[in-house]
């Protein structure tokens, strides 16, 4: 099966700090990987020089088979990636309509805002009504973002990820902030996202829902990976044990 995500011996610096240490690894295509590991472990800096808003002091970052290392978000976006973030960002003047409406015109126009004035706009409305339903926000078009609710706000990051038409999806903690109730919902939309065919990349501390959905784990601690396998075996490994309770779990087991 081919690789939708590659990385090359990564590494990045943040002063005296490796914060990201010589990680290599690949996603195929169709997967739902689980990236996890304990606070200050490097997941949200990986994924940052993934997406392209933090360039690696070496390695390489290959999306299919192109190389992305020195390219823009931007243009990562148009080669198929798609980035949730923790702290969600809409535009919250706008309904939610509108907010999936302008990511689904960034891959047809030089300037997504088009996407909301030109007479093409059906087209993008058409199918912000089709995703929204999808993530369980059916109903909810016509309300402002900044009225939603945190764990709507959530789905519609969701959904705007969904309208850029990606391959693959880097979902940074989609479930930090909510209630059981909440992030049940919010796992239910990720799947759906990938029964349609996206690569899923799941940060997420939530273990007990990473377990429900993922069939492959990756753990990273001090910015390497410790652990790479299907989520019972990498689970019981002791070097992933330790690393999120301590060396004093096999002896209190």
């Amino acid at each position: 099966m081919s690789a939708a995500l590659r990385l090359e011996r990564v590494a990045i610096h943040f002063g005296g700090v490796l914060a990201v240490n010589d990680v290599s690894l690949e996603i195929s295509t169709g997967e739902f990987v689980g990236l996890i590991g304990p606070n200050g472990a490097g997941k949200t800096t990986l994924v940052r020089i993934v997406a392209g808003m933090l360039r690696p002091d070496r390695g390489r970052v290959v999306l299919g088979q192109d190389d992305v290392t020195n390219l823009p978000t931007q243009r990562r976006v148009r080669l198929g990636l798609a980035l949730t973030h923790q702290i969600v960002r809409p535009f919250r003047e706008m309904s939610a309509l509108d907010n999936v409406a302008l990511a689904a015109g960034l891959r047809n126009t030089s300037s997504p805002f088009r996407a909301l004035s030109s007479v093409s706009r059906r087209i993008e409305t058409e199918r912000a009504v089709e995703i929204l339903a999808r993530v369980g926000l059916a109903g909810a078009e016509r309300k402002l973002a900044g009225a939603l609710p945190l764990g709507q706000l959530k789905r519609l990051e969701v959904a705007r990820a969904l309208a850029l038409d990606p391959k693959i999806i880097l979902l940074d903690e989609p479930l930090a902030g909510l209630n059981h109730a909440e992030a049940s919902k919010q796992i239910d939309a990720i799947l759906k996202v990938h029964a349609s065919g996206v690569t899923v990349a799941l940060v997420e501390h939530n273990l007990e829902e990473v377990l429900r959905v993922c069939r492959r784990l990756i753990v990273l601690n001090n910015g390497a990976i410790i652990a790479d396998g299907p989520p019972a075996r990498v689970m019981a490994d002791p070097a992933v044990r330790e690393a999120y309770v301590g060396a004093g779990a096999d002896r209190h087991a």
